[in-house]
């Protein structure tokens, strides 16, 4: 059974929210990645709000399903996500990547409430989701690892060695979401290190895979659902998005992966998500 129209519009006006707040919260402190964020508010937001079984009060909590952030540098929407949810106040967004702050630029599962790995170092993501999965079979326990990968990130090595391990061991329990822009840090993919056909590609590496648009919250959370109904194999969600989303100025240019936002910029970009664009 797909969303209903309620859960639709809450969780459409939460990444409406979320999308202001980053803006804020970045302009606030000058520093931070936006691009990469706003392209994986829809995909945050739904996994937190709608699919994943977590507890803010019990961030330990054994049976809870975990959330692997291998895209370190869109930490700032994933800790926007993790203040609305009630794992920290969100009051403590203003100390993002300050001294001595639990808000670093990438996340550090030793400091920050309902962070599961620390990411940073594009590749490893996967490989540590896989391992969680693994885990959670020795134990026999039913959650579900859920991981967001980069485009430019699985330009590593590591990720394909960790998609032959994933489809070798048979992870169904392991749902991997790919963010799949196409900017990453200092140009285009096809400019950097052209992907080819990546459907094709994860299939034959012995993945289900699934194409969506990275930007409805009703296909982020279809796809998770059609995920969970298949055995025997882990999962890549191809969710098509675009760099910078809400902010026109932003949108496909890879100046904002990791840009200061100016006074006038930041004018700019909160009159556009005010007016719902």
């Amino acid at each position: 059974m797909g969303l209903s129209k309620e859960r639709k519009a809450v969780l459409e006006g939460l990444c409406k929210q979320f999308r202001r707040t980053l803006i804020e919260t970045l302009y606030a402190v000058q520093t931070g990645h936006p691009g990469g964020s706003l392209s994986a508010t829809e995909i945050i937001t739904t996994l937190y709000f709608e699919v994943m079984k977590v507890n803010p009060r019990n961030p330990s909590w054994e049976d809870r399903d975990r959330f692997v952030l291998a895209k370190g540098h869109a930490a700032p929407m994933l800790y926007i996500a993790l203040a609305e949810k009630g794992f920290f106040p969100k009051e403590e967004l203003k100390t993002l990547r300050q001294l001595n702050s639990r808000l670093q630029g990438h996340p550090c599962a030793l400091k920050t409430p309902g962070v599961e790995l620390s990411t940073g170092p594009l590749g490893l993501g996967l490989s540590a989701a896989l391992g969680m999965g693994l885990g959670a079979r020795l134990q026999g326990k039913g959650f579900y690892t859920y991981v967001l990968l980069g485009d430019g990130e699985i330009q590593e090595g590591i990720v394909w060695e960790a998609a032959m391990a994933g489809a070798k061991y048979g992870l169904d329990n392991v749902v991997a979401i790919l963010d799949k822009n196409g900017v990453q840090l200092d140009g285009t993919v096809d400019q950097i290190m052209p992907l080819g056909d990546v459907r094709a590609k994860w299939s034959s590496f012995g993945w289900n895979t699934l194409e969506i648009d990275g930007h409805s919250v009703e296909e982020v959370y279809d796809a998770i659902q059609e995920a969970h109904q298949v055995k025997g194999k882990p999962t890549l969600i191809i969710a098509h998005t675009v760099k910078g989303k809400g902010v026109s100025f932003m949108e496909g240019k890879h100046a904002w992966h990791g840009k200061p936002i100016g006074k006038a910029e930041y004018e700019a970009a909160l009159k556009e998500l005010e007016g719902g664009r």
